[in-house]
């Protein structure tokens, strides 16, 4: 029940994400047409990327959410959301990159005249959106604990990182207007957006790269270290031999594997006892519920190991 309120819930902030995103894309690209500035039209096109990644996000939410009733997929569907996770990551990581050349490229042409008014207008609403937008999704997920709404918290505030250095550049550029230095204005645009690319390229990079271990299964250390320790308490309270166990995590799903090798002469009389080691070992282990996969069983041929 519980992480079904969670789905729920994280799905709202999804919903809620994308709608105000679509409504900040097409701001920015307006704006960013009147005041002839790529940074604006970047950022609305930065934010028009992410709606459809909230989007891809959402709907991978409700997939994996589902009671796994498919014959096709029966471990679920958990496998999807660190592919998605990957790929919007990614996405955001290109997207830097294509505006850092659009920025080297205006830079040499010798920069653009801005409308400094209509620039100013947008940073300010942009600025208080994205920051109002951002805190919201980390202190809803402080409960929630998704990943989603992590890496989407994440975006608003690297939007909200954009919209802030180009209220900053666009400030300064108006303040030097009429100066001797006013010839310098028309690289405020430019220079600012390839400043900002290069440090936001970085911020997906730990979400890509914990994507690409759960694609990978790659053993998450911590998860194996405290199936270990439990294993190694059980065996020495109950006189078993040794054990083998594996462990994955995909997406939110944790998936253990655990087999114990028993003495040839001892006796496990019937199910229940068997099942009574089982419960204690689940137990110790926790994070009972629908994305956690146990499987233990018990021999006296180390060969099943």
């Amino acid at each position: 029940m519980r992480g079904m309120l969670q789905a729920g819930a994280e799905q709202r902030i999804l919903r809620l994400s994308i709608g105000v995103t679509v409504v900040v894309s097409l701001f920015g690209v307006v704006f960013g047409l009147l005041s002839g500035s790529l940074s604006i039209v970047f950022d609305g096109v930065f934010a028009a990327i992410d709606a459809a990644m909230s989007g891809l996000a959402l709907f991978v939410s409700q997939l994996v959410s589902r009671e796994n009733d498919n014959r096709r997929f029966q471990f679920g569907y958990w496998h999807i959301e660190p592919m998605v996770l990957a790929f919007n990551g990614g996405t955001l990581m290109l997207l830097c990159f294509y505006a850092f050349l659009n920025a080297v490229d205006s830079f040499l042409a010798g920069g653009r005249q801005l409308d400094f008014d209509w620039a100013i207008a947008y940073a300010i609403t942009v600025c208080v959106v994205c920051f109002g937008m951002g805190y919201y999704e980390f202190r809803a997920n402080r409960k929630i604990g998704s990943d989603f709404v992590r890496l989407d918290a994440q975006s608003w505030l690297m939007s909200a990182a954009i919209t802030s250095a180009l209220l900053v550049a666009f400030a300064i550029a108006w303040s030097l207007k009429g100066t001797r230095y006013g010839d310098l204005t028309p690289y405020a645009d430019p220079v600012v957006l390839a400043l900002l690319t290069l440090c936001l390229v970085f911020v997906p990079i730990r979400t890509v790269r914990k994507a690409l271990q759960e694609i990978l299964l790659i053993t998450p250390p911590e998860l194996d270290a405290h199936v270990r320790s439990v294993m190694d308490a059980v065996v020495a309270r109950h006189g078993f031999k040794t054990y083998t166990s594996y462990v994955a995590k995909v997406g939110r799903a944790q998936f253990i594997e655990i087999h114990i090798a028993v003495p040839a002469n001892m006796r496990l009389d019937n199910v229940a006892t068997v099942d009574a080691i089982r419960r204690e070992i689940a137990e110790a282990i926790g994070g009972e519920g629908p994305q956690r996969w146990l499987t233990i069983d018990f021999t006296a041929d180390p060969r099943w190991l």
